[in-house]
């Protein structure tokens, strides 16, 4: 007889062979060209034979070693140190910032849906254009001097560019997390906090042993999306503060500068080593907080409980865990 699965295998193949060939357009080909980009650079008179060379010259790693010696090592540390910075601080403000509008727009209060359309709107601005904004309004007359009362140019070297940069990025994209850990929320079975109240429970604690337990995974997606986002940092400083700044000058607009100045080489080895930076930074946050980017596979079936341990309608063992410690 024939096999049920008979042919599955090479129908799957065929089906996702379109998508795998976009992926491989869009993804591996310009890492691999990167890789090869940053093997070369630009020719020019050999010091050597004294003759000019044309086109581009191989220098196998060449590149990479000459980022870490010299003027050129300082700069690399510090757009290193001002991107860890930039991410960390921003990530920390935006998911304290996201969870409190989460827990703001979850509430039923007249109005939600205008309160939920307002803290929306900064994350559905355009970087660039969020960018000119906080810049009128970072201006030596602009709006944050007039209501410090003070003269500050946040435009030149110093913390206040530092500032300007986390303010306008943190404004930018909290009502990110907040928008998903309010997904989050919205699964969590009314039943739960009921039987809380009923144990005991303070608000603060249905809030820790409740919200945070079954809101993690979606908050630890969104800060994962968050930290790679900000780890490729480019365009709100770059608009904001300007180039050549070494207060905010990040990874990104590291290899922008060399890219510009058409040393092509030396800008994929920098695209390089930050796209090594990212998928180390993001196979240890999966790895260490165990966030769940691809969904739950298939699991062996477990037995079942005795009906005095099963779980009520609508409430799952970390609802029944919560309880237990929120008031029980």
């Amino acid at each position: 007889m024939r096999r049920h699965d008979e042919g599955t295998g090479k129908l799957a193949a065929l089906l996702l062979s379109p998508t795998l060939l976009v992926l491989g357009l869009v993804v591996a080909f310009p890492i691999v060209s990167a890789l090869r980009t940053s093997l070369y650079k630009p020719g020019g008179v050999d010091p050597e034979t004294g003759f000019v060379n044309e086109g581009d010259v191989y220098v196998g790693l060449g590149n990479y070693t000459a980022i870490f010696s010299g003027d050129t090592a300082d700069r690399f540390w510090n757009a290193f140190y001002n991107t860890t910075f930039f991410t960390i601080t921003c990530v920390v403000l935006e998911t304290v910032l996201g969870v409190a509008m989460a827990l703001v727009m979850h509430k039923a209060f007249r109005g939600r849906g205008i309160v939920r359309a307002s803290i929306l709107v900064p994350w559905a601005i355009p970087t660039v254009v969020s960018a000119l904004l906080w810049k009128w309004i970072f201006q030596a007359d602009g709006v944050m001097n007039s209501v410090l009362g003070t003269q500050i140019l946040w435009s030149t070297e110093g913390w206040q560019s530092v500032a300007s940069v986390i303010i306008a990025d943190t404004w930018k994209t909290a009502p990110f997390i907040g928008l998903l850990v309010l997904a989050g929320l919205q699964t969590i079975p009314a039943e739960v906090y009921e039987a809380a109240k009923v144990d005991g429970a303070s608000p603060f604690q249905q809030f820790r042993m409740i919200t945070l337990p079954l809101v993690k995974p979606a908050l630890l997606v969104a800060v994962l999306f968050r930290m790679l986002d900000t780890l490729r940092i480019f365009d709100l400083p770059f608009v904001l503060v300007g180039p050549h700044k070494d207060s905010v000058e990040t990874l990104s607009m590291l290899a922008y500068d060399e890219a510009f100045n058409t040393r092509y080489g030396p800008a994929a080895a920098y695209a390089t080593l930050l796209f090594i930076y990212v998928a180390v930074v993001a196979f240890a946050f999966v790895k260490l907080l165990g966030a769940d980017v691809v969904g739950d596979v298939a699991k062996p079936k477990k037995k079942k409980k005795s009906s005095g341990d099963a779980a009520p309608p609508g409430v799952g063992t970390a609802g029944l865990a919560g309880l237990s410690a929120g008031g029980m």
